[in-house]
């Protein structure tokens, strides 16, 4: 006997006009016939945008192939919207079988045991041993992740060149460059409300731990509360809180400016020479304005260079609780597979997690390479910090965009790692 399996995916952004309501998912059904052997998985991510989603059905569709007694059922929603939908389902015992996650909620989900160990999946031995040493811990594996992101500095080749400016090798360079445009009347930099501010304070932060090597020692200093996070980020958000001193970004702006969103809109319009925000946004830049001029370069945010800020992401987790664990392991297994990834990560203009994978080929973000094979890095939110760092730090940087005292910030984030909370 055969039924009929409804199968959700994200609506393309150009059928956009079927659906209304900023914050909603957009979904649309398909029906196809299959027989009652059949079984439905669901998978929730926070990857919306029409470049991605294409590419995510496109892995759906070649799984499903393959495997043709299972359907998958994608459904996304749009950045905070997401992760605290995702929270609410796994609390009422109705989470999905496949969901995306991130550093903070991950913390939670594993003291709950409400994820399952993806250990045994062949494609484990794939990934470099950076980020086999981010995904592992005590023996299991409860998150795996299709891409490393970066977080560089935006620069409008075309503006730079019309003032005779360069782009900026290091931090005195960079406040050079914004000094000259604060005098001409140009505010130097785009920057949002989230991702901008904290990226740039932990990179200057942790450079130097990372650069040693001593980054577990210290992340676990800071876990057992022999050393204070604030101390860490003291320096790079006293960089932030002179930037927005200076002019060099406008406070009012920023507060009310949404990562790789508003930002984008901004920036396209060619009148400002850098923007902070995540690498991943550059295909929709050129897309948005294809006659833009610009490049993503390493954050200038040392005195003697650059650096990069990179986080394992895109992560997938299974629910542990699913009714078809079997299904769900067998779809991440599939999406993980190393032609898979790199098709992943080249879309999204990032880097490959993998052995031998290619960094993307987009030519806007070439600039990131070096640091980035060179290990000029640091790990945004690292599994090896038990702290809800991502929340944290962007609470501090509104707050720094509030004109909140530097000290008093600094003191909140103290607090609310020795609390374990966000208030």
């Amino acid at each position: 006997m055969k039924k009929r399996i409804i199968i959700l995916s994200v609506l393309i952004a150009a059928m956009s006009f079927v659906f209304q309501g900023c914050g909603e998912k957009n979904q649309v059904v398909n029906y196809e016939e299959a027989d009652g052997e059949t079984v439905t998985i669901t998978f929730f991510g926070f990857k919306y945008e029409p470049e991605n989603v294409r590419i995510i059905e496109q892995i759906i569709s070649g799984f499903m192939k393959e495997n043709t007694d299972i359907r998958v059922s994608y459904e996304s929603l749009k950045g905070a919207e997401y992760f605290e939908a995702l929270q609410r389902r796994m609390e009422s015992g109705k989470g999905n079988d496949v969901f995306m996650v991130n550093h903070d909620v991950m913390l939670d989900l594993e003291k709950k045991g409400q994820v399952a160990d993806l250990s045994g999946l062949d494609s484990i031995s794939s990934y470099t041993e950076l980020m086999r040493d981010q995904m592992e811990e005590d023996g299991e594996i409860h998150w795996i992740p299709t891409t490393v992101s970066a977080f560089g500095l935006y620069c409008n080749m075309e503006l730079l060149q019309e003032h005779e400016q360069k782009i900026p090798e290091n931090l005195g360079e960079w406040e050079e460059v914004c000094r000259y445009f604060v005098k001409k009347g140009i505010t130097p930099i785009i920057a949002n409300n989230d991702i901008s501010l904290k990226t740039l304070a932990i990179g200057r932060g942790f450079y130097s731990a990372y650069e040693s090597g001593r980054q577990a020692e210290i992340l676990n200093e800071i876990n057992n509360g022999e050393e204070k996070l604030g101390d860490f980020l003291r320096p790079g958000f006293s960089i932030a809180e002179e930037f927005v001193d200076e002019g060099f970004i406008d406070r009012e702006m920023a507060l009310t400016t949404k990562k790789t969103s508003d930002d984008l809109e901004e920036f396209v319009k060619g009148e400002a020479p850098f923007m902070l925000t995540g690498a991943w946004a550059a295909g929709r830049v050129k897309s948005m304005n294809p006659e833009l001029d610009f490049e993503v370069t390493p954050l200038p945010v040392l005195e003697e260079g650059t650096m990069l800020v990179i986080n394992p992401d895109t992560r997938l987790s299974v629910n542990a609780d699913s009714e078809h664990l079997d299904a769900a392991m067998r779809f991440v297994e599939y999406f993980t597979k190393s032609e898979n990834i790199q098709k992943f990560a080249d879309q999204q203009c990032s880097f490959s997690p993998m052995n031998n994978g290619n960094p993307s080929s987009v030519n806007e973000i070439q600039p990131l390479i070096s640091d980035y094979t060179s290990g000029r890095t640091v790990i945004g939110a690292d599994a090896l910090l038990n702290i809800p760092v991502w929340e944290v730090t962007a609470e501090a940087s509104k707050k720094i965009l509030e004109g909140e005292d530097l000290d008093e910030v600094i003191e909140w984030i103290d607090r609310q790692t020795m609390e374990g909370m966000v208030s």
